[in-house]
């Protein structure tokens, strides 16, 4: 038999190889939208997703729907009961709650999505560098992690916040880096779990530099898990801002701020419970249908809840 008939066949294509058909089928737009059907099959996820719709737009079109100026003060309506001119009152300082609280949904999101961005660069970095390399750089990342996870995580942003001064940017700061751990073991534990798969070991059997494993193979396949936790962080991102606001060392009035709507309107309850009332539900109502949404958003991408239609 001659030389010719015996050729080799080419190989299949070396990325369906390396790669998981669930990291490959992860770009397609058909893909995308069976899983944000998933989302929305899981139970309340639909109406969390309303309720967020309506704090964004809130948050966007503030200018425009909010009926009056969230600092404007009226010395001849303070701590009017709601009525008519003023749906949700008025609070100490005559200033119309409504319009505080529509603005407030703004620092609130703002806070939320830029925490967890934080904690998820820090978290992510830490978890993929500590879990992939192993040995003693996992042991100093790791001891690292458990030395600030440590602390209670309010006290310690309290602490940082005091530390770096008063301000919305510093207790995101504070926000993000206290977050960063639950990331940072998420990130680890999946790492250490993809790292041992046949396609990392196909990968650097053919010379994949070590940067390029992590950053193409393990990365897109460790995703799902902290997607889902940052969706949930998120609400408890907005639980602390308001926490630290509270304390008074969060947003600096008259900023609208949910927070310090509530400890202000805390030394009203028995005269115009209306005050801590309005931003204790918006906090309420936003943070649980964050958790509506992360629960939708783990029926989706969890392997083991995909095919089923509720919990």
């Amino acid at each position: 038999m001659s030389s010719e008939n015996m050729r080799v066949p080419p190989p299949a294509d070396l990325t369906a190889t390396i790669l998981p058909t669930a990291a490959l089928e992860g770009g397609h737009g058909g893909t995308r939208w069976r899983t944000f059907r998933r989302v929305l099959d899981a139970r309340l996820a639909g109406a969390g997703l309303a309720i967020l719709a309506i704090v964004v737009f809130c948050a966007l079109f503030a200018p425009v729907i909010s009926p009056y100026d969230p600092t404007d003060q009226d010395y001849l309506a303070l701590a009017q009961p709601p009525s008519a001119q003023h749906l949700f009152g008025t609070d100490d300082l005559g200033r119309d709650v409504l319009s505080r609280i529509i603005y407030g949904s703004r620092m609130s999101l703002e806070v939320g999505i830029i925490a967890v961005g934080i904690a998820l660069a820090l978290g992510v970095t830490l978890g993929l560098l500590g879990g992939f390399v192993g040995g003693a750089t996992d042991n100093v990342v790791m001891r690292f992690v458990d030395a600030v996870q440590a602390f209670p995580s309010l006290i310690l942003a309290l602490a940082i916040t005091a530390a770096l001064g008063p301000g919305i940017g510093n207790a995101m700061i504070a926000i993000g880096f206290v977050s960063m751990t639950t990331i940072a073991r998420l990130t680890r534990g999946q790492t250490l779990a993809e790292r041992e798969r046949e396609y990392v070991a196909a990968a650097r059997v053919i010379g994949v530099p070590p940067r390029v494993i992590m950053a193409r193979h393990i990365w897109p396949n460790v995703t799902a898990p902290i997607i889902v936790q940052a969706t949930l962080m998120i609400a408890t991102a907005i639980v602390t801002e308001a926490s630290l606001s509270f304390l008074g060392v969060g947003v600096v009035p008259p900023t609208p701020s949910w927070g310090a709507m509530l400890r202000s309107g805390s030394q009203y309850l028995e005269t115009a419970p209306w005050l801590a009332f309005a931003p204790g539900i918006a906090i309420f109502v936003t943070v649980l249908a964050f958790n509506f949404v992360g629960d939708g958003v783990r029926q989706a991408l969890d392997p083991r809840l995909k095919h089923r239609g509720g919990r």
